[in-house]
């Protein structure tokens, strides 16, 4: 299981739950409410790896990261 407060500590910004982590393909994304939630991005905004419904994506890549 994913340790929510780790994850939390060590990320570049959390908006609305959502964790931001630049990672080195891009930025890796955890819903903190749902941790089996997650998404990786490029660094371009395409989705590279996903357990997100397509809602959650969306609205996950509508933040400015």
């Amino acid at each position: 299981m994913v340790d929510v407060k780790q994850v939390a500590d060590a990320a570049d910004m959390i908006v609305n739950g959502y964790a931001f982590t630049r990672c080195a393909e891009g930025f890796r994304v955890l819903n903190l409410n749902r941790p089996d939630r997650a998404v990786v991005f490029s660094s371009d905004g395409k989705v590279l790896e996903t357990s997100m419904d397509d809602i959650e994506v969306r609205i996950a890549r509508d933040y400015p990261f």
